[in-house]
């Protein structure tokens, strides 16, 4: 998945290209995994979801954070002490 922006909230990270939504790593339901969502491109969008360790999420909110990429590093900071 390409992206240039990743916006993180209370427990989800979401990825943004060119304004637009196009995938989110998130904790599913409040339990120890933590899923990937890509959405696919086309005239009927789907979505494919994976489970994704959290060691690979904590990854790639470093690069984003030191390539800066992401929107808001307090949240940031708050995603991790909830979800990571």
């Amino acid at each position: 998945m390409n992206f240039d922006a990743i916006e993180p909230a209370d427990v989800t990270l979401g990825f943004h290209r060119d304004g637009e939504r196009v995938g989110s790593i998130y904790n599913d339901d409040g339990t120890g995994r933590t899923m990937a969502r890509v959405t696919t491109a086309g005239d009927s969008p789907d979505f494919i979801g994976v489970e994704v360790p959290k060691e690979f999420v904590e990854e790639v909110l470093d690069a984003a954070t030191e390539a800066g990429r992401v929107t808001d590093e307090a949240a940031a900071n708050g995603y991790r002490i909830r979800v990571l």
